[in-house]
């Protein structure tokens, strides 16, 4: 399991400045190396290589880093200080339900393997992840032997450009019947959060994203009622990239299920002073 593979002590525990040094060292790999090339391999291999599942262990410490930090005040009241993996404690864990209990990951749904596996929904995505076959393969927890020829500065790399994968994909599975769906569950459980606008009375809220490009904006929350976007009350779901959840779902979501568009509100604040409406020139 992934968090008995990540809960070993032998190891130096990588912070925030570490975290900004593997988000830089990936973004110039996307600028300047083919998605294809792995560093430090001599040649590509016949056979697709996959990151071993050691790696996994450097990939949970690395996500603990950057959600441990204690909440404050104003969070502790939306979220109970527990464990980063809020899943059960089962012997084995697949990358990807490890990856969505994350602390700070609740707004993502579980990608089904079986449209991972499927060549033509990832078509493009080769081009735009660097590492792409071994992130691919740490994804549907193929395991191989060939770690080795990895250094721990690949291996980090790896364990990034697979959330990024991750993400890529899960923006275009949010589109479909069986995304939607699993996203529908989550809207009914608020798990999206609610509109912080008094007049929207709690109305439950849906993921969404300012641009369609990583790495351009943080993930908001659209409310259907007033039509206007907001930041997420944790700042650990603030941190995700917008492009994972697109500029699409909420809107493509409440046209495919009607009846749970609400009426818009038809209340409004209005300013006083001393009981008398403030005049605007």
């Amino acid at each position: 399991m992934y968090r008995d593979r990540g809960a070993s002590g032998s190891k130096p525990e990588i912070g925030t400045l570490d975290r900004k040094r593997i988000n830089d060292a990936l973004d110039k790999h996307l600028e300047k190396s083919s998605p294809s090339t792995s560093r430090g391999l001599n040649g590509r291999e016949k056979e697709r290589l996959s990151v071993p599942s050691t790696s996994v262990g450097k990939q949970l410490d690395h996500h603990r880093n950057q959600r441990s930090a204690p909440l404050s005040n104003e969070e502790s009241e939306t979220e109970s200080e527990e464990s980063d993996v809020s899943g059960s404690d089962g012997e084995d864990t697949s990358w990807i339900s490890w990856f969505c209990n994350l602390r700070g990951n609740e707004f993502f749904c579980e990608v089904d393997d079986e449209y991972i596996q499927d060549d033509f929904n990832l078509c493009g995505l080769s081009g735009q992840v660097p590492y792409y076959d071994y992130a691919l393969d740490l994804i549907l927890d193929v395991e191989s032997s060939h770690g080795d020829m990895f250094t721990e500065e690949q291996n980090e790399l790896v364990e990034s450009a697979a959330e990024m994968l991750y993400g890529l994909i899960h923006v275009r599975y949010i589109l479909t019947s069986k995304g939607m769906a699993a996203m529908l569950e989550k809207y009914k459980n608020y798990g999206f959060g609610r509109c912080p606008r008094v007049y929207c009375c709690g109305q439950p809220c849906l993921p969404v994203g300012q641009s369609d490009i990583p790495r351009s904006s943080t993930v908001k929350i659209y409310c259907p009622k007033c039509e206007d976007i907001y930041y997420p009350r944790s700042k650990y779901q603030g941190n995700v990239d917008g492009a994972y959840f697109g500029t699409t779902f909420p809107h493509l979501f409440l046209m495919t299920y009607a009846h749970l568009k609400p009426q818009k509100p038809s209340q409004r604040y209005v300013p006083r002073v001393f009981g008398f409406k403030i005049h605007k020139p």
